[in-house]
């Protein structure tokens, strides 16, 4: 299919078949798309867990508004977002760039020196919610990557995200999960919205240009 095809066959699944799991061959070429995403400054401010632990799947489930997906699915990615900007974070991020591409930039290095003069000294909340925003450009790729390999992937804010966070030890890790993304193939039977249309704002409501 073409990518407009594919994104018209995409949907937000509710009811996925619990019997069909999802190749590990595509998990991972979603999880490389997911990697390859932008994000501001080139920071990769958010990590992923993949759950497939059926117990830890039901946890999530209880905290999650008891949504079947989260177990029914082969592999919950669970976006997490850093809670802080540290110095040490941010060097990470330098360092490697300038160890994988050979030699140091004078324009690079004082732009390191910026984000260092500013992003620590920062609100830890407001530092956490820049992070998040890179997780959810994060999403949007996971989205149409999922829609290339055939699979169903459900997006979810409606969970406690303190609870998963204590579930998966997250705080401890400097991390805050910031939304779920269930990854399975839609059972029809059962699923209300599976042959529903799609239904998006017309073209000339959604985009003005400024010629």
């Amino acid at each position: 299919m073409s990518l407009i095809d594919t994104l018209n066959w995409r949907y937000a699944c509710k009811n996925m078949d619990a019997e069909k799991p999802v190749e590990e061959e595509k998990v991972d070429r979603i999880l490389e798309a997911i990697r390859l995403t932008a994000t501001s400054s080139g920071l990769q401010q958010y990590e992923l867990l993949v759950i497939t632990n059926k117990e830890i799947q039901a946890k999530l489930q209880a905290i999650a508004w008891n949504q079947s997906q989260v177990t029914a699915a082969s592999h919950v990615i669970v976006f997490a977002a850093w809670d802080n900007y540290t110095e040490e974070r941010i060097n990470m991020m330098f360092d490697l760039t300038n160890e994988i591409r050979g030699f140091k930039n004078d324009g690079w290095e004082a732009y390191r020196q910026m984000l260092l003069s500013t992003y620590p000294m920062r609100d830890a909340e407001a530092n956490y919610q820049h992070a998040a925003r890179q997780a959810y450009v994060a999403l949007g790729t996971a989205l149409i990557a999922a829609a290339m390999e055939g699979v169903d992937a459900t997006p979810m804010e409606g969970f406690d995200p303190a609870a998963a966070d204590e579930i998966l030890g997250l705080r401890e890790l400097g991390l805050r999960s910031v939304v779920l993304l269930p990854l399975g193939y839609r059972k029809e039977e059962g699923d209300w919205l599976v042959n529903l249309k799609k239904v998006r704002r017309p073209m000339e409501d959604f985009v003005t240009r400024i010629d």
